[in-house]
């Protein structure tokens, strides 16, 4: 993606008048050059203030840069990531350039423009208040929205990866669906920083993970980044139910392991898909007709909407035998959210 692609996505671009001189904000103007910046005193009288249907997001989609305020850096669902030290996430960006049928996402907010938060020095700052009392966190982006989307328009990793470098005992994270790598690779990789990609099969991801990079060229950048050096994690998450599935997965994990130095991928998670009731509510408003709804979902015991405990087992050991049979050992496989 250029920043021409970039501009004539974003109908808008709307910045807080106090991070107008902030560096990140200028990096990505500069990125934006026939951008005609709107100059907003406060962010959030204005962003998510009047509803605005998810789907609009494919033709009326606006650009919000500003400065992210209260808490900073939370603390981590339980099974969120790998267990034993604590998981903590930091919201950089809220929204996604991406249209997945299943995101959370939809039913989050009232509105599906994006937020662009350029004062990283105060994350960085509440992070390492964090490592005082837990030096060997991991720190998690990609929450709510996509950690390297629009990383050629940002490139604020940079600055993060001072900050773990000089502190090897924490770990960083960046969760993505994208390939949008070309900012990552004159990094340093270092051990304590994961590159970790959702991976779906080719055939459910065409369906369901729209507007994303497809599978085949995902793996390519994951070869590239461990080719390179730097650490890999896997999120075979959501598995949603085929009748192919076995033959999905294998396939899926044999592309994988064929190209990326199975040394270098940290973990693999497993997740089915699961929905608050407010985003299956609007799941089904925005895709009717989707084969998400071809099997039948419960309750849940944390109140979520998923498949039922038969179901998701079978779902989950599926995976995690194949990944098993090709010799990835168990301690390297974790079950998300269960």
């Amino acid at each position: 993606m250029n920043s021409k692609a970039n501009l004539k996505m974003f109908k808008k671009v709307l910045v807080e008048k106090e991070v107008l001189n902030n560096p990140n904000t200028i990096h990505i103007l500069s990125k934006l050059p026939k951008a005609k910046p709107i100059i907003i005193d406060d962010l959030d009288q204005y962003w998510g203030k009047v509803k605005k249907p998810y789907l609009q997001k494919r033709d009326n989609l606006n650009l919000f840069i500003g400065k992210k305020r209260g808490t900073l850096v939370k603390p981590a669902p339980d099974a969120y990531g790998v267990s034993g030290d604590p998981h903590y996430y930091f919201i950089h960006s809220y929204n996604c350039i991406y249209e997945c049928q299943y995101c959370f996402l939809q039913g989050y907010f009232h509105t599906p423009d994006l937020v662009l938060y350029v004062n990283h020095d105060e994350i960085l700052k509440e992070i390492k208040s964090i490592l005082v009392e837990h030096p060997n966190a991991w720190f998690h982006a990609g929450e709510f929205s996509d950690s390297l989307a629009l990383n050629h328009i940002t490139n604020e990793w940079s600055q993060y990866w001072d900050f773990f470098k000089n502190n090897p005992k924490a770990k960083l994270e960046l969760r993505t669906k994208s390939v949008n790598i070309k900012n990552i690779l004159p990094l340093e990789p270092l051990k304590n920083v994961l590159l970790t990609f959702s991976l779906s099969p080719q055939d459910p991801s065409k369906e369901f993970d729209l507007k994303t990079p497809s599978t085949r060229a995902k793996i390519k950048a994951i070869k590239q980044l461990s080719d390179a050096g730097f650490q890999i994690g896997i999120h075979f998450d959501p598995i949603i139910y085929s009748e192919k599935l076995q033959i999905q997965y294998t396939q899926l994990i044999n592309d994988l392991l064929e190209n990326t130095n199975i040394d270098q991928i940290n973990y693999f998670s497993l997740g089915v898909v699961r929905y608050t009731k407010d985003v299956y509510r609007q799941v089904e408003l925005n895709y009717p007709d989707s084969k998400l709804h071809s099997h039948p979902y419960i309750k849940s015991f944390d109140n979520k909407i998923r498949y039922s405990r038969p179901m998701r087992n079978w779902l989950l050991s599926t995976v995690k035998n194949i990944l098993l049979s090709k010799d990835v050992h168990e301690s390297r496989i974790y079950l998300c959210m269960e």
